[in-house]
């Protein structure tokens, strides 16, 4: 499958994903009036809501872009219904050829990992047949439980041909919490300092690197026991809001696609981008989801109106296109 997005991407030369993160919010009352009339104001008329909302958005932009990423969280707080919107989209999505990143972002161990593997990237045993579940191409994964979390997954990328993206560096204002933590190496030499302590906390000084960085290591790694012809089957989840962060770990992961959040709505901008991506263009996948999904709500496109609301999602993915493809050419 990572062959199948670097040709799409190629083939559109849009480098983009569009985020299929819907909210009430963002959906046009006429859609949200029609869905209610038929289902009330109930889980089931949400959902069918949602639906109608992502059918007409594909409908005006899968000609132009590679892939889609439908966040789960967005679904599943509709229960039931709403899991069957996610699958819906899933489905509508691939039927018109697009790619599908599903955000999940699972981590867990053992027979759990698996489970998550099998019912998103794989398929499920039923007595002598075997049935794929929510069937996404892609699916983003916590590493955060180390291997015993990720491997499960690759097992089954291996099996189905299709890829991962492991959070790394995520656009979050609060990632470095964590994620920006110097660590020790796991081998210190005499000349390695010590730790100060006493001030309530512990301050490192010479060889040590922030944990973003080691885990893009380790995905490197993990990325180069399954590689497709030119990528790996293993990317990574690094944030525009971290353009110096993302120069390096470019050079950290140089066979891993990069999936870049935080676009347009959180801040980031194409020339922002132009180190998440390798001399040749290729290497990194950028997502907008509200920017794009409730264009028609911001005042650049309100001219579009609510009634045309898909009409200012194609304008919006049009701009994005031409944002990154203009600061790609800058570089050269």
């Amino acid at each position: 499958m990572i062959n199948k997005l670097v040709q799409k991407i190629q083939k559109t030369n849009a480098p983009i994903v569009v985020g299929l993160d819907p909210m009430l919010k963002y959906i046009p009352k006429q859609i949200t009036a029609k869905a209610y009339a038929e289902y009330g104001e109930t889980l089931e008329g949400a959902a069918e809501a949602i639906w109608q909302f992502n059918k007409a958005i594909v409908d005006q932009t899968y000609d132009l872009i590679p892939a889609v990423k439908p966040q789960i969280a967005m679904y599943e707080q509709f229960g039931i219904p709403g899991l069957m919107a996610f699958k819906k989209t899933v489905d509508y999505c691939k039927s018109k050829d697009l790619v599908v990143i599903g955000d999940i972002k699972r981590g867990d161990i053992g027979s759990t990992s698996s489970a998550y593997a099998v019912g998103h990237l794989g398929k499920v045993q039923v007595g002598s047949k075997s049935y794929y579940g929510f069937d996404e191409d892609f699916a983003t994964v916590n590493p955060y439980l180390g291997s015993d979390g990720v491997n499960p997954f690759i097992d089954v990328c291996k099996e189905e041909k299709k890829g991962i993206f492991v959070l790394v560096k995520t656009s979050n204002p609060s990632s470095g919490e964590f994620q920006d933590r110097l660590v020790l190496p796991e081998k210190t030499d005499k000349n390695m300092s010590t730790p100060s302590e006493g001030t309530g906390s512990i301050t490192y000084t010479n060889d040590n690197r922030p944990l973003y960085e080691l885990v893009g290591e380790q995905v490197a790694k993990w990325g180069a026991e399954c590689m497709g012809d030119s990528y790996s089957y293993v990317g990574a989840v690094v944030g525009a809001t971290y353009p110096e962060m993302g120069k390096v770990l470019r050079k950290v992961m140089p066979k891993s696609y990069i999936l870049v959040p935080g676009y347009g709505a959180q801040g980031g901008k194409g020339a922002d981008l132009v180190h998440f991506f390798n001399e040749d263009g290729l290497g990194a996948i950028v997502n907008s989801s509200r920017g794009i999904i409730a264009a028609y709500q911001n005042e650049t496109y309100a001219k579009f109106g609510a009634e045309n609301f898909a009409e200012a999602s194609r304008q919006a993915v049009e701009d994005m296109i031409t944002d990154i493809s203009q600061a790609l050419a800058s570089r050269k």
